[in-house]
């Protein structure tokens, strides 16, 4: 007579020496460890964003802070518009039209600061009209 069972126990088998509970163990440890880690190197390279507030008064400096990134600087009174459309503000300086800094930025609003005295932290970019043209990531009121 046929055995019928149609629920049978499966062997617990060793495959090349590794049964399969070691094997499913090793992988659920693999993935929390690399999920550790993982989150461990992200907070590593974190990018600091800053502002700063006074009472009654706009922000004394915001924007991201990465001296890696946003290597040049430049400082004077900012003002708003660009040259024929590179810019959207510029920085005044010493010198006259041709010593102008302008400028855009996708991280800080820079209108809040227009008429003051900045230094600004940004990457510079080659302008087609613009002398120096710098998209800014940075940008601290000057006392």
């Amino acid at each position: 007579m046929e055995n019928k069972n149609l629920i049978h126990t499966i062997d617990s088998k060793d495959v090349d020496g590794v049964s399969y509970s070691s094997f499913f163990t090793f992988v659920a440890l693999a993935v929390v460890i690399g999920t550790i880690l993982g989150f461990g190197f992200s907070r590593l390279n974190k990018k600091t964003t800053i502002t700063s507030k006074a009472a009654g008064d706009s922000a004394k400096s915001a924007g991201v802070i990465d001296k890696k990134t946003f290597k040049d600087s430049v400082e004077g009174i900012l003002r708003e518009g660009g040259i024929d459309g590179e810019g959207n503000f510029h920085i005044e300086r010493p010198g006259g039209i041709s010593q102008n800094a302008y400028l855009t930025s996708s991280t800080v609003d820079l209108s809040v600061y227009v008429g003051k005295k900045v230094k600004v932290w940004g990457q510079t970019f080659s302008g087609q009209k613009a002398g120096w043209l710098m998209d800014v990531g940075l940008v601290e009121i000057e006392k």
